[in-house]
This record gives C-alpha cells, structure tokens and sequence, in this order.
C-alpha cells in the first residue's frame, strides 16, 4: 500500500539515518513508557522499540495500516501499542495512566498544542520533540533575546529547556518549506495555575509594546505602577526583556492585591 504524505495532518515523514540516530542518543535515561505522536512510517518507532516499549498515537487510518503490518510482532508481543485516533480527543489530565516520555516528531500544525498538553500532563516527565525551528526558540529563548515568549516563560516553568540540534528540510520526504529543531525539556514540575497561563497571554499580547501597557488593558495602571516599583521593574520594559521569576513575582502581587479588593469592607480587618 503506498502511502503519500497528506497536507491537512502536517505530514513530512523523517527518513535521515543520523538524525534519527541523534534523537535515539538523545532520549532521557529513564525507565518510563515512551509515548509517540504522528509515528508516520514508523522509521523513529522502530529506533525507539530498540531501547523500550512504545505508545504510538496516529490519526491517519492509511498510516494505521501499515503501521499494524510493520509491527504486527512488536504489536503482538505488546512492546507497540498503537492508537489509531485524534491524540486531542484521547487527553484528558493524563494521556496515560503511568509515567512517560513524550518522544516524536510532531506534526507542525498542532505541534505548540502538544507541547502546552504535555507541560500540564502530571505523567508526562520528559519531553524529546521534533518541532518548526521557530516554536522550537520561543520554548527555549532566555529572557532579554528576541523570541523570548510566554512559551518560553512556561516551559521554564516546569524544568529545564534546551534546543538540541537543527534539522534541515531534505532531513524530510516531502522536505517541509522551513528548518526544523529538536526540544529538550526536562520537567520538574507541572503547569497547574491556568491562571498564570491566562496572564502570560496579557503580558505578551503586544510584544513590541511595554509590559506595563500590554498588562493594563486588564488591570488598572494605579494598581500595577506600585507592584513595578517594589519588584524594581522599570515602567518602560518590554515582555521579553522581563525574567520568568519576574512573571511569577508579578502574578503572585497582583492575585493578592485582586483578591484583596474584592473583600468587602465590612469583613476586612481593622
């Protein structure tokens, strides 16, 4: 059955040897069950059930196909357990239910969504993915560089981040019209506070305006000047330029100062 990459599922299947090999030397040294989105042809699948048991999710029903004759041992012995369906419509909380490492090569077109799901995922502990090159610099900018970003402040967040290596377009058949990279993050943690996640929105809605002008559109300036000036941020910094332990300190102030109104003056203390 010959199978042609399909443009509405992002498809561009990874066929270099030595790339697949730098990803496979790359995975963390952990004992948890490794979890593949977009599996494609199976060409990293097959590295992977070379070091452990794998959980591959594939929305493609042609792919499905021939991935169950490619595997049908793997499959059959349980070493390859493969879903063939939406990944989205699969995670709840936890896309499975023990620990484990997300490692793939994923399709572009959902690719920040994937990684945004496994970042709240409490199972999920390491994240080794294949992403555009351009998502894969705002997860990993520092504060201060250009493509720092709220992605950036979120995956700080929960660990450690590193973009490993870039990956050229003839890496790929059909070469995408863009560079890839491969993400490193290793948790420590997990996102919990949505809010926080609702804040970082606010804060790098307008990247080229200030913090302080970009936060206004949903606090009063009155309340933010004061928080500013306490933390020792000047008024006329820019989103990018602001720490991740900045963001955290910010939102921390203004839920207090938030909650703190909205008491009613009877019940305050005096």
């Amino acid at each position: 059955m010959k199978v042609t990459a399909k443009k509405r599922f992002g498809q561009n299947f990874l066929k270099d040897s030595s790339v697949l090999s730098k990803i496979i030397q790359s995975m963390p040294n952990t004992t948890n069950k490794v979890v593949e989105i977009g599996p494609g042809l199976g060409d990293l699948t097959q590295k992977l059930l070379e070091k452990k048991d794998v959980i591959a999710f594939e929305i493609d029903k042609d792919l499905c196909e021939v991935l169950k004759k490619k595997f049908s041992q793997e499959i059959k012995e349980g070493r390859l357990t493969l879903v063939c369906d939406d990944v989205l419509d699969r995670w709840e909380q936890n896309l499975i239910e023990e620990d484990y490492d997300l490692i793939a090569n994923l399709p572009y077109y959902i690719a920040t969504n994937i990684v945004l799901k496994a970042l709240q995922d409490t199972r999920c502990k390491n994240l080794l993915v294949m992403l555009q090159k351009e998502v894969a610099q705002k997860f990993s900018a520092k504060a201060k560089e250009r493509n720092f970003s709220s992605l950036a402040v979120l995956s700080q967040t929960v660990g450690r981040v590193k973009k490993l290596f870039d990956v050229p377009p003839k890496a790929f058949s059909p070469p995408p019209k863009v560079d890839s990279a491969v993400l490193l993050i290793e948790k420590k943690g997990d996102l919990e506070d949505k809010g926080f996640m609702k804040f970082l929105k606010i804060a790098f809605k307008q990247p080229r305006k200030t913090l302080l002008k970009n936060l206004s559109q949903q606090y009063k300036k009155e309340k933010l000047l004061p928080i500013f000036n306490s933390l020792g941020i000047a008024s006329t910094i820019r989103p990018h330029e602001a720490t991740t332990s900045i963001y955290h300190r910010l939102y921390e102030m203004l839920k207090e100062r938030i909650d703190e109104s909205a008491i009613p003056k009877s019940s305050k203390k005096r």
